[in-house]
Parts: C-alpha cells; sequence; structure tokens
C-alpha cells in the first residue's frame, strides 16, 4: 500500500501571511473565488490555524489525521470517519454540532461554524490535486508530499548544513 499525502510545514519559512488561510476558505466557498466567497452567506470558513508561537515563528496548523483519531471515537452522531483515502472526513449532514469533537482535538484544529451549526476540519481539498493552502503559499512553508518523501529530504538538509558547519 503506498503512503499517502500528508501537509507538513517548513516552520522556520513561514511569515505568517495568511495566504494559505484565505485560499482554504475560498476553495471551501461555493463560487470558489475571492470576491464571491466574501459576499457568500454562511461565511465559508478556513480549516488551518496559524498561531504564533514565541519568540517569533508563525506555525500553520491543519488536521493531523490521527492515526486513533480522537475526535472520531467521539464523534456521537457518527459524523467523522477516514474516506477511502486514509483521511478523516466530517460529513456535514450527521453533524449535529454537538462540538464533542472539538474538545477532544488534541491540536485545536476542529473549528465550529456557528453560523451553520457544524464542525469543519482540513480535508486536504479532495477536489484538487494540491490543497489550496499548499498551492497558495508563497514561501512554500507547507509541503505536501509522503512523509518518506519530506523526512529523507529534511534529513539531507540536515546533512548537507552539518557539512558546511564542520567546514567539508
Amino acid at each position: 500500500m503506498s503512503q499517502p499525502k500528508e501537509i507538513f510545514v517548513k516552520i522556520e519559512r513561514c511569515v505568517g501571511c495568511l495566504s494559505c488561510t484565505m485560499a482554504c476558505a475560498v476553495a471551501h466557498s461555493q463560487s470558489k473565488t475571492l470576491f464571491g466567497a466574501i459576499a457568500e452567506r454562511p461565511v465559508p470558513k478556513s480549516r488551518l490555524y496559524v498561531e504564533w508561537a514565541a519568540p517569533a515563528h508563525k506555525i500553520p496548523l491543519v488536521c493531523r489525521q490521527c492515526e486513533d483519531a480522537p475526535c472520531m471515537h467521539a464523534c456521537i452522531s457518527g459524523a467523522i470517519s477516514r474516506d477511502e483515502n486514509g483521511v478523516v472526513v466530517t460529513d456535514k449532514d450527521k453533524c449535529i454540532g454537538c462540538w464533542t469533537c472539538v474538545m477532544v482535538c488534541p491540536y485545536g484544529v476542529i473549528g465550529r461554524h456557528l453560523e451553520e451549526h457544524k464542525a469543519y476540519r482540513c480535508d486536504r481539498c479532495p477536489d484538487l490535486d494540491i490543497p489550496a493552502c499548499v498551492a497558495a503559499c508563497p514561501t512554500g512553508a507547507l509541503v505536501y508530499e509522503t512523509a518518506e518523501t519530506f523526512s529523507g529530504k529534511a534529513r539531507k538538509h540536515a546533512a548537507e548544513e552539518l557539512r558546511q558547519a564542520q567546514g567539508g
């Protein structure tokens, strides 16, 4: 079985521009355009959060697609499941807005759409080849690839940094 692609973050590259959050909201709007999304009701919501962490880092956070997803186990209506690609998804039609999933998410990345009275999370933009947040990131802070590929690149980069630091 091939590894699914995931959204990874290169923290050192994030400048906190929020292009990712805007792209996410637009991708989850009815119109799929910025100007159309602004006028929509209910207002489309981003499924990605950019948090500021001391001393000066910006950290984009998305659903981590937990292997043993607490939100899925806590959902009393059965609205949360895994799709055929292994992505944890919320069925809006089944969601009753009890917010139990919000309470148990260890990363705080499940949102509450108060106008719709529904929970929402990153779904990795299933209609797109690359999630909207990743495609919109101007600095390359968000990466969409397998864990194996991402880790391999990180190891290669670390080895190169070490070699340069040792004057080699």
